[in-house]
């Protein structure tokens, strides 16, 4: 076991943990922040996407100890009540409709549109490749995403 300090949603939190512990089971299990999604365990769904600094990255392959001190930011920590423009045009769009892939889907189009606030149809699909949604909202995410840019 280790000590970790770690800064998610801007607070700082001790954890102690197995250094080789996932993020996703560190975030659910020690902080018991669940929004972020146990999908495969193994990087190719997308349901645990929080952000690492800017970048998104899947917390089920992240472990404690490749953290540092670069920020994390999980769907609890991306607004205070849910206005963020990526979560408003979601709802305005109607994306979710079992919602368990839409907490990694939503993280992975925020740091999209924080690298590229313009993005081609091209440039979603290539962004968006590997989050997974089995209900198939594919047409109104990236729909959403289209709104949140202009927002």
């Amino acid at each position: 076991m280790a000590l970790f300090n770690l800064n998610i949603n801007g607070k700082m939190h001790e954890v102690d943990v197995d250094p080789s512990t996932p993020m996703l089971w560190v975030l659910r299990d020690h902080l018991r922040l669940l929004g972020t999604k146990f999908g495969c365990g193994v990087s190719v769904c997308g349901a645990c996407t929080i952000h690492l600094g800017d970048r998104a990255v899947r917390s089920c392959q992240l472990t404690a100890a490749q953290v540092g001190d670069q920020p994390i930011t999980t769907i609890e920590g991306l607004s205070e009540n849910g206005d963020h423009p990526v979560q408003k045009a979601w709802l305005e769009h109607d994306v979710a409709q079992c919602g368990y892939c839409q907490p990694g889907q939503i993280m992975q189009a925020t740091a999209l549109l924080k690298e590229n606030p313009n993005p081609t149809d091209e440039e979603i699909q290539e962004a968006m490749y590997g989050n997974l949604c089995r209900c198939g909202t594919y047409t109104r995410i990236k729909a959403a995403i289209k709104t949140a840019a202009k927002s």
